[in-house]
């Protein structure tokens, strides 16, 4: 290697000595870059096999690889002088790290070393000679570092044995073929950007499950499989003595308690591997070679916020629509980058007692650390429980029948969720003056009865008449908007007292007049729908009418077919659907399930379906469609993101978003996959749904659904939303009018934006609207829907990315500007 260096530096040298005389300065520079890199290049080398008496330099840029070149292993830097003796995965694009020998230690980037030693032993030394790691091989016949085409870096002897190898020491990831046994755990990074060990652990517990466990210094909380449900009800089973999990070369994970999960693209000839990141999720990622970027295909955590400690101490996890972490109100981030940090409190605790109030956050809870429970409490005893206990930092006040009072010693994994029945009091000084988290948006509507912002330092809720004017005028108003929803709260629980003899404790009667989602007899929906004379529209899934209820309530009843299931799984279902609630989802009120009839009972949505105001004569305004395209992209983020059971809506089309009153989308039949995809335990959604035009590929193609499947359907109806007419109606000034019109469009609108030329806009929007729409906002849509339509389901966004993007420009609204997105 160095003698042909050496002639080819002959050569250059002979060669810039003839050019000397035409340009002596710029001849002496080339030769210099020249040589600086054949220098370089000289010293840098690629090894499959490093022998006793080998070393690798962090300096000189050694390294071993597979055979297949998959993994490479040698020092991997990160800032300016932080670097690791790693295993990464070559092509992709982040050389993405799956395993470090000193994960908590890194080296210098000077002098750093990694030896093979003459007593058998792989050592990592750092810049002044001190030991960071090193192999517990001393004194074997250890004579050859090898690094697999599995990513396995292994210590063998001359007869080929293992005798050390990396697979039994793994850190945040496990490969396809490495086993994840008893005594050992994967723990993940602590940030984003750091491979040093967190605080979220995989592991076999004591009972014999695979767990995820958050273990940081303030507290240890399992969190999967759910610790409210039994070991059965999970799936599980602790009758498991060897426990071992497993990821194979198809992409499916197994584990021996009888826990199984799939990739959505299982198969063989894909480059995968499980990880638990970060935020606490355990996830299998699979590499698309083309971009050398990962996609998801499967994750144990569809709820995020459900992951405990995700927050750290004091901090709340809600959702905006994305998840992010907030502090308890009254309680400030020890570092914004880092949330395992979490919040401290903004005041003295030591002076909370005896001035304290309490601030209701309605919908909110923190899971454990509960200083006593107090079942069939009220909720003035609890809250004067807790002011009296300096150990007690608020409490959580839950309605179901009776009250239960849970006081909490910390306040440690908080959570919002449209599903809890209940609200939490954050115990704070009475001088401090602080307010709701404003993320109950038009982005996450996950508490859509919202409470007023009342603070709880009288001897009871309701007597807010009490409390003096202090703040002024503010004060006064926000006061007022009180007493106004404490009489309307006053008189439903009068009405219902009077008429039905609901208990008199006040939390179970505001609870029994908001829980509006019931069962219903047929008998009662019939004489509602007076026989189901006046018939609202027809679908695939069966046919809609309008009824009144007993209680005066307009409603839309759905009829469904005979393709669903028995009663009880019916039933089951519903209780989960029923606990759904997003101001762009369509509400449901209720269902039958009785015999052979199958019933839904929705509320009736005044302007019926998208359609009727988008492909006739009486058609939405450009501000109009804009709101609805972003109101929809938020329901069906809501969907995929956060509810509490994963939902695909699998029918994304005009007929299937209603309009209100105030024409603010509500997505209906949410929930009909879900019932008609449950043809055993485990099983995948096996018939194919949808209506022509709007399904994506994969369905035909027998490909995993996901829910990228709705944002295909999503990106056809904002599409027809710009254009104003049917997809199957579209006709591009184009020769192959023959071809599909996604593609013909996608290549007219990239020709023409890479041209510079703008006039593609005014192509393709509506031209009924007469010029009154934002360009900006129109390109947006529009390649966004291109980008939402693509064949390969990985390269369309999910909804949270599409709802960031279009509120983005939500508030453009100049008709004249000539800036267009290209």
């Amino acid at each position: 290697m160095r003698s042909r260096t050496l002639k080819l530096l002959c050569k250059i040298s002979f060669f810039s000595n003839r050019i000397a005389t035409k340009d002596n300065n710029l001849c002496i520079f080339l030769f210099l870059l020249i040589v600086l890199s054949f220098s370089r290049s000289a010293n840098s080398k690629s090894l499959l096999h490093l022998r006793r008496g080998d070393s690798i330099s962090v300096e000189g840029d050694d390294f071993i690889t597979s055979p297949d070149n998959t993994f490479t292993c040698g020092f991997y830097g990160m800032g300016s002088n932080a670097y690791w003796f790693a295993i990464w995965f070559t092509h992709a694009k982040d050389k993405t790290v799956v395993w470090t020998a000193n994960r908590d230690a890194p080296v210098n980037n000077q002098s750093s070393r990694v030896s093979m030693r003459g007593d058998g032993t792989m050592v990592l030394t750092d810049v002044d000679g001190r030991i960071k790691w090193q192999t517990n091989t001393t004194n074997t016949a250890v004579v050859v570092a090898e690094l697999l085409n599995t990513g396995n870096l292994v210590l063998k002897n001359r007869q080929g044995d293992i005798l050390w190898q990396s697979f039994d020491v793994p850190t945040d990831t496990l490969l396809p073929s490495q086993l994840l046994t008893k005594d050992k755990r994967l723990i993940s990074s602590l940030r984003k950007g750091s491979l040093g060990s967190g605080y979220f652990n995989l592991y076999f517990g004591g009972d014999n499950v695979l767990s995820l466990i958050s273990d940081s210094p303030q507290i240890s909380s399992i969190y999967w499989p759910n610790p409210y449900s039994d070991i059965y009800t999970s799936g599980r089973t602790n009758y498991n003595g060897s426990r071992f999990a497993v990821l194979d070369d198809m992409g499916v994970l197994f584990s021996s308690d009888h826990y199984q999960a799939n990739a959505s693209d299982i198969g063989f000839g894909i480059k995968r591997r499980l990880t638990i990141d970060p935020d606490g999720n355990l996830r299998i990622y699979s590499l698309i070679n083309s971009s050398g970027q990962w996609m998801v295909t499967w994750q144990a955590i569809s709820q995020p916020c459900q992951v405990h400690g995700a927050c750290g101490s004091n901090g709340l996890c809600v959702y905006t629509p994305k998840p992010k972490c907030i502090c308890t109100p009254g309680y400030a981030a020890n570092d914004p980058n880092d949330w395992n940090a979490g919040c401290e409190p903004i005041f003295n605790q030591s002076l909370l007692n005896p001035e304290v109030e309490f601030l209701a956050l309605s919908q909110f809870d923190y899971f454990g650390s509960d200083l006593y429970y107090k079942p069939n409490f009220t909720l003035e005893a609890c809250r004067e429980l807790c002011r009296n206990d300096s150990g007690c930092k608020g409490f959580t006040y839950r309605t179901w029948g009776n009250g239960h009072c849970y006081a909490k010693s910390d306040l440690f994994n908080g959570f919002a969720s449209p599903d809890f029945p209940g609200t939490v009091y954050i115990k704070l000084p009475r001088s401090l003056q602080v307010s709701k988290p404003s993320i109950f948006d038009g982005s996450s509507t996950m508490c859509e009865s919202r409470e007023a912002e009342i603070r709880v330092g009288s001897p009871s809720m309701y007597n807010i008449a009490r409390k003096t004017v202090r703040w002024g005028y503010i004060y006064s108003f926000c006061l007022a908007l009180g007493v106004i929803e404490l009489l309307f709260v006053v008189l439903g629980w009068w009405l219902f007292f009077t008429k039905h003899g609901v208990p008199t404790s006040v939390e179970a009667g505001y609870r029994m007049i908001s829980n509006q989602f019931r069962r219903f007899n047929y008998s009662e929906l019939k004489k509602a729908t007076n026989n189901f004379r006046e018939e609202l529209g027809r679908g695939g899934s069966g046919a809609i009418y309008k009824g009144v209820l007993a209680d005066n309530r307009v409603v839309a009843v759905k009829r469904l077919g005979d393709v669903f299931q028995g009663e009880d799984e019916f039933w089951a279902e519903m209780r989960t659907i029923g606990k759904i609630n997003h101001m762009n989802l369509v509400r449901m009120w209720g269902f039958c399930s009785e015999r052979r009839h199958r019933l839904l009972v929705y509320e009736y949505v005044d302007n019926m379906s998208l359609d009727k105001h988008l492909f006739n004569s009486n058609f939405l305004g450009w501000k109009q469609r804009f709101a609805v395209a972003l109101g929809t992209a938020k329901g069906l983020a809501y969907l995929h993101h956060e509810c509490l059971e994963w939902v695909i809506h699998c029918d994304v089309k005009p007929e299937n978003i209603l309009l209100d009153s105030e024409f603010q989308p509500k997505i209906a039949d949410f929930g009909l996959a879900t019932l008609s995809r449950r043809d055993g335990p485990g099983s995948e959604i096996s018939r194919i749904r949808g209506t022509k035009g709007y399904m994506a590929p994969e369905w035909a193609l027998n490909q995993p659904i996901t829910a990228k499947v709705d944002v295909y359907g999503y990106g056809v109806v904002i599409l027809e939303m710009v254009k104003g007419i049917k997809l199957s109606n579209w006709v591009v000034d184009d020769a192959e009018n023959d071809k599909i019109p996604l593609k013909i469009l996608g290549r007219t609108v990239k020709e023409k934006s890479q041209c510079g030329n703008s006039s593609w806009v005014e192509s393709i929007v509506d031209s009924r609207l007469e010029g009154n729409y934002s360009r900006i906002q129109a390109a947006t849509l529009v390649q966004l829907g291109l980008t939402c339509v693509e064949e390969d389901q990985s390269k369309r966004p999910n909804m949270a990315a599409v709802v960031q993007t279009l509120m983005e420009c939500e508030d453009e609204t100049d008709t004249n500007s000539e800036n267009v997105i290209a």
